[in-house]
């Protein structure tokens, strides 16, 4: 029975995840636990179960005493984030130029193949996982948990808004500029890598398209879609 509760939280979890990143669900939307019960054929047990979930993935916000609601997040907050980024990942890129070894690179192009993979089927969450995760697996690689911890946290702050608002050419275009940046790193050209890093982050926050039209508030007919 537990199995088949976590089934069906995960399928509400892929449902709603998707009405939001394909836009069907305008930030701010009131996600009513009894439209969704009615709508999935759930028990509201189940649904405060995905909520939860989904509240823990910051795509959406819990208020007390007021409900579940499709997050908001600040697009000013977004770019204050990625200058912060340009700064800190300019100088991680020399540091990891200075102590580079066939085994970093070998861990890094690993992880493109990853990215690929994901972008190349249509995983969108997946695949905005692993491009940020790409920033913090070079300061692990380093050795450097705190930096892997400060940006770990920096890159969650506009996880959201690169799922919700990247499109799936921009995302493989950041899978070929990580590609180029592990080439660098492997030639150990740090004025390269420092370059493309910088550009890189310029073109993630460049390609966010913030001002695009989302249709509905109603949770019928964006999980019907």
């Amino acid at each position: 029975m537990k199995n088949m509760d976590s089934t069906t939280t995960r399928a509400i979890v892929d449902a709603l995840t998707k009405a939001i990143v394909d836009h069907r669900l305008q930030p701010g939307s009131k996600l009513a636990e009894q439209k969704l019960a009615d709508h999935f054929g759930v028990s509201r047990t189940l649904v405060r179960q995905a909520l939860f979930q989904l509240s823990q993935n910051k795509l959406i916000r819990l208020e007390p005493a007021r409900g579940a609601f499709v997050a908001a997040p600040e697009v000013d907050e977004a770019k204050q984030v990625f200058a912060v980024r340009r700064m800190l990942e300019a100088e991680m890129t020399r540091e990891f130029v200075r102590s580079v070894t066939p085994a970093k690179i070998k861990a890094l192009k690993e992880h493109v193949a990853l990215e690929r993979a994901a972008v190349s089927g249509e995983d969108v969450s997946g695949r905005t996982e692993l491009l940020g995760d790409f920033h913090v697996r070079m300061a692990e690689l380093m050795g450097n948990q705190v930096l892997a911890q400060i940006l770990g946290e920096l890159i969650s702050r506009c996880a959201l808004i690169t799922l919700m608002y990247q499109s799936a050419s921009a995302a493989e275009h950041s899978n070929d500029e990580h590609a180029d940046i592990v080439k660098a790193l492997a030639a150990k050209d740090e004025e390269r890598a420092v370059r493309l890093m910088t550009e890189h982050l310029m073109n993630v926050e460049a390609n966010l398209v913030f001002d695009r039209k989302v249709p509905t508030h109603d949770i019928s007919v964006a999980l019907a879609a």
